[in-house]
């Protein structure tokens, strides 16, 4: 658990309220322990001591009885009163990825200075997640009292993580649109619009077999850019052409995507990349094989990082506003109602690659 300092605010950021208003907090539902332990047929004292580990239960009894829990989406409340009084002055920032590429991707640290800018009297507690279900102690870290809110990002490593917030009312944002099954507020860059315009900048440029670089499909970000790329094609009288390799938004993936594309696709003039950083693996692919960017093959990647601005040649991309996405992030969380969304525009930033 890691906390993070009051960081300056970005000069981009715009206008951001001065003040900090209590966040929202959502009047508890859900089941209760009696439902917890009819669910796994046994008695409410046993279920209590199963979740609260505060006697020796057979491991099959306790099994039925997490089951149980899992299946209803249960999770122990606070006190009401404790509840009302909630103000720890922290909010808790879960992102599921791994620690070192988390702490070394500039993308999350730009997130955390907008929402900080915000909230500059609260601190940021960044907690790391890996695939899989939530730990218990993560989920009892969130659910106990300890933070006012949660901002979730990345890729979920437990799609059953913002229900069990909602339950013990505690405000929860994705950062990211989140999957059709859940209800939840998010804010969002416009993605499928960026990834149409710098497509649509490509087709200007005179380029007809133009290959993407894709995010992985299971996230929110890489669906909806590849999804501008195919609208795209459509839009342009192109839609048999789905020259399509799939990275994982890092460098070396889209170096290895790259490759791929040319071995499959030795023609392509130009390549719309869902990332800067699969776009500079991208150009690295490039200068190997001796094709000249732009001369050869024009390179688009997306967000604008600090990298779009010092690699050579400089890397046309999309830019979305990062800082201005944690900063509406923390307002959503006062008042986080179920479904609400906020999605920012983007907008192209040519350099010297296309």
């Amino acid at each position: 658990m890691l906390p993070v300092h009051p960081l300056p605010r970005p000069h981009d950021a715009g206008p951001l309220p001065g003040g900090a208003a209590p966040l929202s907090t959502p009047r508890p539902t859900g089941p209760t322990l009696a439902q917890v332990a009819a669910h796994a047929g046994v008695s409410s004292a046993t279920a209590s001591r199963v979740l609260n580990r505060s006697a020796p239960v057979s491991a099959q009894i306790a099994a039925r009885v997490e089951s149980a829990a899992r299946e209803l989406r249960y999770v122990r409340r606070r006190a009401p009163a404790a509840a009302a009084a909630r103000d720890t002055g922290a909010i808790a920032v879960v992102a599921f990825a791994d620690v070192l590429r988390f702490h070394a991707d500039p993308f999350p640290v730009r997130l955390l200075a907008g929402a900080q800018h915000v909230v500059p009297e609260r601190e940021l507690v960044v907690l790391t997640a890996g695939p899989g279900p939530a730990r218990p102690s993560l989920v009892r870290y969130l659910c106990g009292g300890h933070v006012d809110g949660v901002l979730l990002v990345g890729r979920w490593g437990d799609p059953a993580l913002p229900g069990l917030l909602q339950a013990a009312g505690v405000p929860v944002v994705a950062l990211g649109r989140p999957p059709q099954s859940q209800r939840l507020a998010h804010v969002d860059a416009d993605n499928l619009s960026g990834a149409r315009a710098a497509m649509g900048l490509l087709h200007r440029a005179g380029r007809r077999r133009i290959a993407t670089i894709a995010g992985p499909p299971d996230t929110a970000a890489g669906a909806d850019r590849l999804a501008g790329y195919r609208h795209a094609l459509l839009d342009h009288g192109d839609p048999t052409r789905n020259a399509v390799a799939y990275g994982d938004f890092g460098t070396r993936s889209g170096e290895h995507a790259m490759l791929r594309l040319l071995d499959q696709f030795p023609d392509v003039d130009a390549v719309f990349a869902a990332s800067d950083a699969m776009a500079v693996g991208a150009l690295r692919a490039l200068r190997r094989l001796g094709r000249r960017v732009p001369d050869d093959v024009a390179v688009i990647g997306f967000d604008d990082s600090p990298a779009a601005a010092t690699v050579r040649p400089g890397l046309t991309t999309v830019r979305q506003p990062v800082e201005d996405l944690g900063a509406r992030a923390v307002e959503l969380l006062r008042d986080p109602s179920p479904g609400r969304s906020v999605v920012l525009p983007t907008h192209l930033v040519v350099r010297q690659s296309c």
